[in-house]
């Protein structure tokens, strides 16, 4: 019962990724493909939820629901990618910091507090403006490289402190009496041990990933179109609120939804890995 929150996470993050591995099979309709004769109403408005379309069409006679199931798809490819990418960063800052300390750790978590200084988003939105001045436009790299850019700080905070702690126990110090070098006591000794915190960041990163791409996906600097991203179906749907608000509250949930579902599942692991962190 103490981690009800937890299988709850784990329920719906299982129903995410079934979505997003089966999408095509689910959609029913091809989410790009354009129905201006019966995807619109005869004012060119979009169309209601009817049994040929589960959720409406949009603006342009696209399958809501084709699209929804798409964007899941796309929002946690690139949401899970840049939170791998961010870890790999964390990983490699916390560790070493944690486990020299004295001025190796200074400068690393000076440059953690440089990129803590600016607002996440506002920072996110400026890396993926420049990213694609560069000429990445046409791809999902500038919102992987950005979320992962801006997301790493945190872990490594996180993880130096666990790794710090290890590396002061006894066994870390008797292997560094015997000789053992510094790579082979992070690897065999301190990374095993901070496991399980990396496994409940990651999970809690993803999650403000998700949140972060759909924020710049609204704003124009998501997967380019006609990609079906849940931030990108907010920006179409919002002049449309009044008379078809599924297309707002259809992408709006789903993110709510995958938000909460990482954030449960997260908070639920860290309370039963680590009790003493229990709220």
């Amino acid at each position: 019962m103490t981690h009800r929150g937890a299988v709850v996470g784990a329920i719906l993050v299982g129903l995410l990724l079934v979505i997003a591995l089966l999408g095509p099979h689910l959609a029913g309709h091809d989410p790009i493909a354009r129905d201006i004769d019966r995807g619109l109403s005869a004012m060119g408005a979009p169309l209601g939820p009817s049994v040929d379309a589960l959720l409406g069409t949009d603006h342009l006679g696209r399958d809501v629901w084709a699209r929804l199931i798409s964007g899941a798809g796309t929002s946690l490819w690139i949401a899970g990618l840049a939170t791998l990418l961010a870890l790999v960063i964390g990983l490699a800052v916390g560790l070493s910091a944690g486990y020299a300390g004295g001025w190796v750790d200074g400068v690393l978590m000076r440059g953690v507090d440089l990129v803590l200084s600016f607002p996440f988003l506002l920072l996110a939105i400026l890396l993926a403006a420049l990213l694609r001045e560069a000429g990445l436009a046409s791809s999902t790299a500038p919102v992987i490289l950005t979320l992962a850019a801006v997301g790493w700080t945190t872990m490594a905070r996180v993880i130096r402190g666990k790794a710090m702690t290890i590396a002061r126990a006894e066994h870390v110090t008797a292997a560094r009496a015997l000789g053992a070098s510094p790579l082979r006591i992070i690897v065999r000794h301190i990374l095993p041990n901070v496991a399980g915190i990396v496994v409940v960041i990651a999970l809690l990163g993803l999650a403000q990933a998700l949140l972060a791409e759909a924020a710049l996906s609204f704003l124009g600097l998501g997967p380019p179109p006609p990609a079906a991203s849940w931030g990108r179906m907010l920006f179409e749907g919002r002049a449309y609120y009044r008379t078809s608000p599924h297309l707002v509250v259809a992408p709006g949930i789903a993110i709510l939804v995958a938000v909460v579902a990482f954030n449960l599942l997260g908070e639920g692991l860290r309370d039963l890995l680590d009790p003493k962190e229990r709220r």
